[in-house]
């Protein structure tokens, strides 16, 4: 806001200045043995006309135009030759003082009015983008962060049962723990990571709620292409991964739950098949999960026009695809559309 308010006076200086320079080239061929007194006069009358009026609507600025503000005008409006009066080579001119009254007077009353407006239109615009970023920036931040708490508490449990029973694993469930809080908290505050990174921890959520079971691993997760070739927005998956996970019947099948990552030129394909529950009293339902109104609202928001969220149930499993468009747009391009729409 304030290299727009540097801006709007740099601006100024530039006009002042050509307009001065303007008035001594006309004033100076018109063959008055004066024309410094009278330019002088001039200039310091268009002066004090423009910036009393500019600083008034500032004060005002806002404010009902009320007893004060009609005065202090008058004010202004009358005195404002009094300048071109006290560089004028004549004691006093009442012909010039009344010719600059009508005038030059209205005019820089008019100019000043013209440039506060257009300030204010600029400054309330810029204003109003930002709250606007502002505000979308913690919805966003507020949708990242409800990941279902249950999952931690359960995990913890599941370590502290791992540790009491001195398992081989614990050490790795501790590493994994410790490697997906340190994405949520530290790196996931970026506006985009590596895809690769992303797969990373998604791999350890896997891990640790694979220690809810006994089977062999309960995912299959396939992925396709390179997955560092591309960035996406954080914390985008896992929410997806979460719904299948409670919407499962509590005991699956090795490779029951299956995921996959393709990359393609332009575009990412993430797809989510989970078998449903027959009886959903059964479900592994955790209250807590963000729901899939949440996370379509996250991607109106993070690609808006550039992402397709299909869900579908065939029989008895639960299909969820996700394909997000121009994952190559540069980072500033995708904040205007996000702010844009």
């Amino acid at each position: 806001m304030e290299r727009v308010k540097r801006i709007f006076w740099l601006i100024h200086l530039v006009v002042w200045v050509l307009f001065t320079l303007l008035a001594v080239l006309q004033l100076s061929n018109d063959n008055d043995a004066h024309w410094r007194g009278t330019t002088t006069g001039f200039i310091a009358t268009c002066l004090y006309v423009f910036y009393t009026h500019f600083y008034l609507l500032t004060q005002h600025a806002g404010k009902r135009k009320g007893k004060d503000y009609r005065l202090q005008f008058a004010v202004i409006a009358l005195t404002g030759p009094l300048p071109f009066v006290l560089f004028y080579h004549k004691t006093l001119d009442f012909g010039q003082y009344s010719m600059h009254l009508v005038t030059t007077v209205p005019i820089f009353l008019f100019l000043s009015w013209l440039a506060r407006v257009t300030e204010n239109l600029v400054l309330n615009t810029i204003r109003k983008e930002q709250l606007e970023k502002q505000a979308v920036q913690a919805e966003l931040y507020y949708l990242k962060s409800q990941i279902n708490p249950h999952f931690l508490f359960n995990t913890l449990n599941n370590i502290h049962t791992l540790v009491y029973k001195q398992a081989a694993t614990a050490p790795e469930a501790v590493l994994r723990l410790a490697s997906l809080m340190r994405y949520m908290i530290y790196e996931s505050n970026s506006p985009t990571v590596p895809l690769s990174r992303e797969m990373d921890y998604l791999q350890d959520y896997i891990g640790l709620q694979q220690l809810r079971y006994k089977q062999a691993p309960v995912v299959d997760l396939q992925i396709q292409g390179d997955p560092a070739a591309c960035h996406i927005a954080p914390l985008l998956f896992v929410h997806l991964l979460e719904n299948a996970y409670k919407h499962s019947p509590a005991r699956l099948e090795p490779g029951a739950i299956r995921v996959s990552v393709e990359v393609a030129a332009d575009s990412l394909h993430f797809r989510v098949e989970n078998p449903v529950a027959p009886n959903p009293a059964r479900t592994l339902e955790e209250p807590g999960g963000i729901g899939l109104p949440n996370i379509r609202k996250r991607l109106q928001l993070l690609y808006p026009e550039q992402h397709q969220l299909d869900v579908s149930r065939t029989g008895d499993t639960f299909t969820v695809l996700l394909i997000i468009y121009a994952l190559h747009l540069p980072v500033h391009e995708r904040e205007y559309h996000l702010l844009h729409h």
